[in-house]
């Protein structure tokens, strides 16, 4: 698979729509997707496929929305574990104590990743124009999700998600298989000199590459940026996926905080090792 890149293929499944990563597929063992908006039951605002724990939207719909998305991946819905976000660069190694957290139990942690080796333990970090990142290696068959808007890019939180698997579960990086999903791309990420500072600071001269100004303002490419630190940290650049869709430019199909701000819903990505046999 080394050298050969591999891309996001979506699907439709009775108006659930969703992406999925061909190197994942091709691989084994693992389910996966990228939630869009489309295919739930939520109302009004957060129609229909609102992912969000924490959007105020109505809770029964909400687990709704997961039960029609686990169903359709298979994936258990009892043992699904969400993130609780900070914009930090935290990352969490998810037993199965941690199983039901979010959706039926509180959460007693604050994260912007999660990794787990332990199978029928999906892991569910949420997006609205921040960068999803799913990470699967199926040498040590074990599995990480990120959650990475500007200020978790710049902390380098995906390099470190793949850092936690080297020495949670001993997964080399060269092994290890990345999909980048929807987020805002570098056409809507509008920003002031601040974040583009704050990831040469990060990443020094390297990154320039993934930054553009025009008149006073800069615009970023942080899914490049993610693809690139991804790629210091050992993992290939054929094993790295990246979905082109943006966010803010296709309000009816994601959500997008820049778009709507806070009146949203949330997608979800998720990611869960299959049992042996299956």
């Amino acid at each position: 698979m080394e050298g050969c890149v591999m891309g996001i293929t979506e699907h439709n499944q009775n108006g659930l729509v969703y992406l999925t990563a061909d190197s994942f597929e091709a691989a084994g063992g693992v389910v996966h997707a990228f939630s869009t908006r489309k295919g739930g039951v939520s109302k009004g605002t957060f129609a229909t496929l609102n992912l969000g724990i924490r959007r105020g939207d109505d809770p029964n719909l909400v687990r709704e929305n997961y039960r029609i998305l686990c169903g359709a991946l298979g994936l258990p819905l009892e043992r699904i574990v969400c993130s609780n976000q900070v914009h930090g660069n935290e990352v969490r190694t998810v037993t199965r104590k941690d199983a039901g957290k979010g959706l039926f139990y509180p959460v007693d942690y604050e994260t912007d990743g999660l990794v787990t080796n332990q199978a029928d333990l999906p892991l569910a970090v949420f997006s609205a124009d921040c960068i999803p990142i799913l990470l699967y290696d199926p040498v040590s068959q074990s599995i990480g999700a990120v959650h990475a808007g500007w200020r978790g890019t710049a902390l380098k939180i995906a390099a470190l998600a793949v850092e936690k698997m080297g020495l949670e579960y001993g997964a080399a990086s060269e092994n290890i298989l990345a999909a980048v999903g929807p987020g805002l791309s570098q056409c809507c990420f509008e920003s002031d000199g601040d974040v583009p500072d704050a990831m040469e600071r990060a990443y020094g001269a390297p990154v320039r590459r993934y930054i553009a100004k025009k008149g006073r303002k800069w615009y970023l490419d942080l899914k490049g940026i993610n693809a690139h630190c991804l790629e210091s940290a050992g993992v290939p650049a054929g094993h790295i996926s990246v979905s082109e869709d943006c966010t803010r430019c296709h309000p009816e199909k994601y959500w997008s905080h820049r778009a709507t701000g806070k009146d949203r819903g949330s997608m979800a990505a998720v990611i869960s090792l299959k049992r042996k046999g299956i």
